[in-house]
């Protein structure tokens, strides 16, 4: 193992590769900025680009430098303008775009840079240390097992309401659950509650509905209430670009925990940065104090720095799956399983032997690669964050053109305009009415990816019996049962008090 280091080490600080890392940073940082483009349509544009190169190891960290840095880059987006095109930087926004309201996009960009390059390292060196041995372990998750990881999220939904809206955020869940069944079902490939409209035979796109979400509404919001806009005026004003002692001592064990949680379930296939980031904002915010939660979804830095944290430290862990199984734990990873095959590379247990400059070299440019991201974009940060003192008659032209250009881009198909609008004028009238849109996409996110692995599972075990039949689905439903019970225990205790009842009275 030692020598396979040692030779890793070679290959990636050769002069050629660390160009290729430098070079995949750098396009999916900017690539990765613009809404629409994720990073699988990056990767995928940039595949004869690496097979052109010939050399398995050099195309290899060029499409990885590729993948983390549109993670990277993709908060931009949402930090600055509410348009999150890369389902991972969704909570991202969350508090990210608050704080950018409040004149503070330099800290949320420099908080999001630290925590981006903090998960990622610290998910490179876990890779390095424990990628063996977790490979088993990924290999006990089962359909079961990721049914019950989806419903720990939907169980976390309280955490993305605000104040005296856990039941909209329910509903706005279910009406989440409800479009994720449009489109062809997991058992049978017929379409279901299409209309008879043939661009609904896939289901609603992720972007569009992303950009519908957030997006588009901000955009209506500052038309149809000038009187917000105006009293915005003076907060882009540029400043707040560096974070105090106190604010990085109160993140520090938020990005330390959300780095390992995040790693962990992105060495799960099928569970991803998506996941990681929801439940890192949930957890941070369940675990806060009384009086930190109700910052949540107001410019909360934690909040911030948790879904960073998590989403890339699991993009580096689902590399874990990929390298050692030759298993794809994503979309993203199954176009880079792709072009492993397409330069004849066989991932899988023995690569690690078979191949060590391959296998090692490619970790350890993660590390590379994100100190290069931070690097790059610390400097850049001011700059970046004076999109938000353009006028306010150019930036929602501005906008709005990105999201329309966003939704074509996902779908390359004009009827998700159509779409676009109508959800967006939805979301419009829901946010008037004070209703969590947060919910809604996270139920869209995770409702079709709950629907296949219930539906396999029942075809697997002949019934609900998978349910009582495996331990580590027994474990994350009770997980999620405490998930459910817990706020409201708080909530009664908290009136207890006030009340002046004496716990054990």
């Amino acid at each position: 193992m030692l020598d396979g280091i040692l030779i890793g080490l070679s290959t990636a600080f050769s002069f050629s590769n660390l160009l290729m890392v430098i070079g995949g940073c750098l396009i999916g940082t900017f690539i990765g900025m613009l809404p629409g483009l994720g990073p699988m349509s990056i990767i995928s544009i940039m595949i004869p680009v690496a097979i052109s190169i010939g050399d398995p190891s050099a195309a290899l960290i060029l499409l990885a430098g590729v993948y983390y840095g549109a993670i990277f880059g993709g908060s931009t987006s949402s930090i600055l303008i509410n348009a999150p095109g890369v389902a991972s930087t969704v909570a991202t926004s969350f508090d990210g775009y608050p704080l950018a309201r409040q004149g503070k996009a330099g800290k949320a960009l420099t908080v999001a840079a630290i925590s981006s390059f903090c998960g990622g390292s610290i998910g490179a060196v876990l890779l390095m240390i424990f990628a063996p041995a977790l490979a088993s372990v990924a290999l006990l998750f089962h359909s079961a097992e990721y049914f019950a990881l989806m419903v720990v999220g939907l169980s976390a939904i309280a955490a993305f309401a605000g104040t005296g809206q856990v039941v909209k955020a329910l509903l706005m869940t279910i009406l989440g659950l409800i479009m994720a069944t449009v489109g062809e079902g997991a058992l049978f490939n017929m379409p279901r509650f299409t209309m008879g409209i043939m661009d609904l035979q896939s289901g609603f796109g992720f972007i569009t509905l992303a950009m519908a979400m957030f997006a588009l509404p901000e955009a209506l919001y500052l038309v149809l209430d000038p009187g917000r806009s105006n009293s915005e005026a003076g907060s882009n004003e540029i400043k707040d670009l560096r974070i105090t002692k106190a604010e990085a001592k109160s993140i520090a064990p938020v990005i330390g925990r959300q780095s390992i949680q995040g790693f962990l379930i992105g060495v799960l296939p099928g569970a991803g940065a998506t996941i990681a980031s929801f439940l890192g904002y949930a957890v941070e915010r369940n675990i806060a104090p009384k009086e930190e939660q109700k910052d949540f979804g107001k410019g909360a830095i934690k909040g911030l720095a948790a879904p960073e944290s998590a989403n890339n430290a699991a993009c580096t862990g689902s590399f874990v799956p990929l390298l050692t199984l030759g298993i794809p734990g994503s979309g993203t990873t199954a176009i880079l399983l792709g072009a492993l095959i397409a330069l004849n590379v066989s991932p899988g247990p023995r690569l690690m032997v078979d191949e060590p400059e391959i296998f090692w070299a490619v970790i350890i440019s993660m590390y590379v690669g994100n100190l290069i991201l931070l690097i790059l974009n610390l400097p850049l940060i001011p700059y970046i964050a004076k999109i938000l003192a353009v006028p306010r008659n150019y930036l929602i032209p501005f906008i709005f053109f990105f999201t329309l250009m966003g939704a074509y881009i996902g779908q390359n198909n004009a009827t998700e305009l159509l779409i676009l609008v109508g959800l967006g004028i939805c979301a419009t009238i829901l946010r008037f009415a004070d209703y969590p849109l947060a919910p809604l996409l996270i139920g869209f996110i995770l409702g079709s990816m709950l629907e296949d692995n219930f539906s396999r599972s029942m075809q697997l075990y002949d019934g609900l019996g998978f349910l009582m039949e495996r331990p580590i689905t027994i474990g994350l439903l009770g997980v999620a049962a405490i998930l459910v019970i817990l706020p409201g225990y708080r909530a009664r205790r908290a009136r207890l008090r006030q009340a002046g009842v004496a716990d054990g009275d």
